[in-house]
């Protein structure tokens, strides 16, 4: 029985290129040199915006991965049965060189290139992100042995996608294996050991609390030796095509990034091979670390990309009150706020980026070690906040498993917490201001090339130098580390009105400052301060 006609609500948004609409991503790629990569990324943009690759991205998390720790007849396969369209997802992202062609073909711009590619995926489905970012990040961390990298380094670059566990595959995707019960981010505390077995292979007895994406081909793991912590290659096939023992107990039942299977394992026997030296093993995996940090960067930003794209075309297409939702003030403040903060998030990643590129000058080399770990606190706590006001800007329906933004809202978190929660990275840039001080001098360099264009921006800057000399001068104290988390919030603002002062157009660069270092600064998303074109802002929504 027909009882209406439905009317007034927005279309369903596909078949939209994404690379196309984002403007601060298409600017920030040619700022930083990658314009030779926008064809593919326009590539990119045209399928990840696509319905059909909507549709698996959505299947993917609908059909969640599911444990198969024994066959029919009772042998142990320790298996993840993921959907097709999980799989789709990450052949896509893999073919398109998400994971290593930052590696595979360094040049000016790559790691641009690969950061644009990365988050134009991470902005539709982020969970299989989680296993492209390990692919990438074990590249550099491999460079400890000759024999191991001369083994798995061209399965990593290569482009195919094969989600079996099996011996002879042409590609091969790492995971990571760190974390335990009783220590998280406290590596120190494992427990798990490994003993020397003749001929560069280990055994690896113990438990992993967090194993993430469990069916990849290989993964980091530290392990104790008499030594002291080391790291290890543990590969789930075994070189005669046996099995390893990598015994999944259980998946996680996670709040978000339900795509990607997380487990916790038991190894007993387990056969690993020693990356770096014996008990370096948190120094094997700094590189590693640091790159997963800065992924985490690009996936925050991913998502709130998609989040201000979503809210920006339900807003335009929906009426209220007699006119569109974009033309009522109060929605026009949120709506630019959301793209403000948005837009900062991809400016300093790409900046990012291309500060990690095989090409960047020795100031670069210097200037990424201190951004990186505020940008991770900053950018990543700032996420959730802002899906959940994306969220409302659509209303019920923002708040169903419909649409994309409650399972955007469920994932943001994890991006906070991986690689480092919030007070874990905020200890670590009060360690670099203390013991690196080229890391600290490079930053403010960067913060300086900004200077004489707001008067806002020159005072905060100022008081910003005076908290970090004062910091610098004194004794480590418990009063110190209780105020730190202030202070990288505002190194992290300083540095992106820095670059939206120097990149960005005027009225971004003018309400970046007035809203984030103003006195005038709100609390909420959509308490801007007054005079600040927001038709300009919602232009580039």
């Amino acid at each position: 029985m027909v009882t209406h006609a439905v009317v007034n609500q927005a279309p369903p948004r596909v078949d939209v290129d994404e690379f196309a609409v984002n403007l601060p991503l298409r600017e920030g790629v040619q700022r930083y040199d990658a314009g030779w990569a926008t064809a593919s990324l326009d590539a990119v943009g045209r399928l990840v915006g696509s319905a059909a690759f909507q549709r698996d991205a959505e299947l993917a998390n609908l059909h969640e991965p599911q444990l198969r720790a024994f066959d029919r007849w009772g042998d142990r396969i320790d298996e993840v049965e993921y959907d097709d369209g999980y799989h789709r997802v990450i052949a896509a992202a893999v073919a398109a060189g998400a994971h290593t062609s930052a590696w595979a073909e360094p040049r000016p711009g790559a790691n641009v290139a690969r950061a644009a590619t990365f988050m134009l995926f991470a902005q539709v489905e982020p969970g299989h992100a989680c296993p492209v970012s390990m692919t990438h990040a074990a590249v550099p961390a491999l460079a400890a042995s000759e024999t191991l990298a001369g083994e798995w380094m061209p399965r990593l670059l290569s482009r195919d996608y094969d989600g079996r566990l099996a011996v002879g595959k042409s590609s091969a995707l790492f995971g990571m294996a760190m974390t335990e019960k009783q220590g998280g981010s406290d590596v120190r505390a494992n427990t798990t050991r490994a003993l020397a077995d003749g001929d560069g292979r280990w055994l690896l007895t113990g438990h992993k609390w967090f194993c993430s994406a469990p069916m990849s081909d290989a993964f980091l793991v530290l392990a104790q030796t008499a030594v002291g912590l080391s790291c290890f290659v543990v590969p789930r096939v075994l070189a005669d095509g046996g099995r390893n023992v990598f015994l999944l107990q259980r998946l996680k039942d996670k709040l978000g990034n339900r795509s990607n299977a997380s487990a916790e394992v038991e190894f007993d026997g387990t056969v690993g091979y020693l990356l770096g030296d014996e008990g370096r093993g948190v120094r094997t995996i700094l590189e590693m670390v640091n790159r997963t940090r800065l992924d985490c960067i690009f996936g925050t930003a991913a998502g709130m990309r998609q989040a201000v794209a979503e809210a920006a075309w339900h807003v335009r297409h929906r009426a209220a009150f007699g006119a569109r939702l974009i033309d009522q003030p109060a929605m026009a403040a949120v709506l630019s706020d959301l793209a403000l903060e948005s837009e900062a998030a991809t400016a300093v990643a790409l900046r990012l980026a291309r500060a990690h590129d095989a090409d960047a000058p020795e100031t670069d080399v210097a200037f990424r070690r201190l951004p990186t770990a505020v940008t991770k606190y900053w950018v990543c706590k700032r996420g959730p906040g802002h899906a959940y006001e994306a969220l409302e800007c659509l209303g019920g329906n923002g708040y169903t498993e419909a649409f994309p933004l409650a399972r955007r809202y469920r994932e943001q978190p994890v991006m906070a917490i991986w690689e480092g929660s919030g007070n874990v990275i905020a200890l670590d840039v009060l360690r670099a201001l203390r013991r690196e001080p080229a890391a600290w001098e490079a930053f403010d360099t960067e913060l300086a090339a900004a200077r004489g264009v707001y008067r806002t921006f020159d005072g905060h800057h100022d008081r910003l130098r005076a908290r970090v000399a004062a910091l610098i001068a004194c004794e480590p104290t418990a009063d110190a580390e209780a105020a730190v988390r202030p202070l990288v919030a505002a190194l992290a603002l300083t540095l992106q009105a820095s670059l939206l002062i120097r990149d960005a157009p005027a009225a971004v660069a003018d309400a970046f400052v007035a809203a984030r270092l103003g006195p005038e600064r709100g609390s909420l998303y959509g308490e801007l301060p007054s005079g600040l074109d927001l038709a300009a802002l919602l232009a580039r929504a």
